[in-house]
């Protein structure tokens, strides 16, 4: 199926690494002019490097979107963004006990306030030019939290929330707003975290056996496994091709099942 995504261009938030880098290639390889952005020089400029290498079109972009000055910048470098995927963001575990007002602030900044920023730098073109597309990637814990890193969930919701409504700001404009909300994804940070609860829990001795323990107990889903990069973007491509003009203010669940409809 053709995505109608050739001749496009798209900014990555994020994408020296993990999801962010998938979603990148992926794009690419439709296709997509792709500005992959991070803020450590040698895994973002190595990420573009890697999709020129294969045939696609790639640039690096430095910049820390947590100040209006950095997100400026970056929005500047990349220049007439068609596709915006707000995809950086920061976790890091705390619990309530853990957690400052300070930090509550910082990761908002990080994780929210950014995302508005990119959105006020690159829509205002989207809409004078007739068509775009910004897609926001939240998360389950958005609507389905747990007791654990309360500020993170928090920021997911906020990411979820202002979605929708910049859907219903931006109507009949030709410019899409909706969300891509990952389960728990096979990224080597979460391989990390999860052979560290194996040994805690004594999961295994293979990696089936400890996958497959983590999706039962620790982010229990239908499948059976946990997801790949892979199938975030690919969601996250869907919903930038021509075939979702139709689709906005949406939530698109890519998580095995975890987050279940109740109405």
């Amino acid at each position: 199926m053709d995505l109608g995504l050739a001749h496009k261009r798209a900014l990555v938030t994020g994408s020296s690494a993990g999801l962010g880098r998938a979603i990148a290639e992926m794009l690419a390889a439709e296709g997509t002019s792709v500005v992959v952005h991070g803020r450590d020089s040698d895994r973002t400029h190595a990420v573009a490097a890697a999709i020129r290498a294969n045939g696609g079109d790639a640039m690096a972009v430095l910049g820390d979107l947590a100040t209006d000055e950095g997100a400026a910048a970056v929005a500047h470098a990349a220049g007439d963004v068609d596709i915006l995927v707000n995809n950086a963001g920061y976790y890091d575990g705390s619990l309530w006990t853990d957690l400052s007002s300070g930090d509550w602030t910082r990761i908002h900044q990080i994780n929210v306030v950014s995302v508005v920023r990119m959105i006020g730098q690159l829509v205002p073109g989207m809409r004078q030019r007739g068509w775009g597309r910004i897609i926001q990637i939240g998360g389950g814990l958005a609507v389905q939290p747990v007791a654990e890193q309360p500020h993170y969930s928090a920021t997911l919701a906020a990411r979820h929330n202002l979605t929708v409504s910049l859907a219903r700001e931006l109507s009949g404009t030709g410019v899409t707003a909706n969300i891509v909300a990952p389960g728990a994804i096979l990224t080597d940070s979460t391989r990390g975290m999860v052979l560290q609860a194996a040994a805690v829990h004594g999961w295994g001795p293979s990696w089936a056996d400890v996958e497959s323990a983590a999706a039962a107990t620790w982010f229990p889903n239908d499948v059976g496994r946990l997801g790949r990069p892979e199938e975030i973007a690919a969601a996250v491509c869907f919903l930038a091709s021509v075939h979702a003009d139709y689709i906005t203010g949406a939530d698109l669940r890519v998580d095995g099942g975890t987050v279940r409809n109740v109405t």
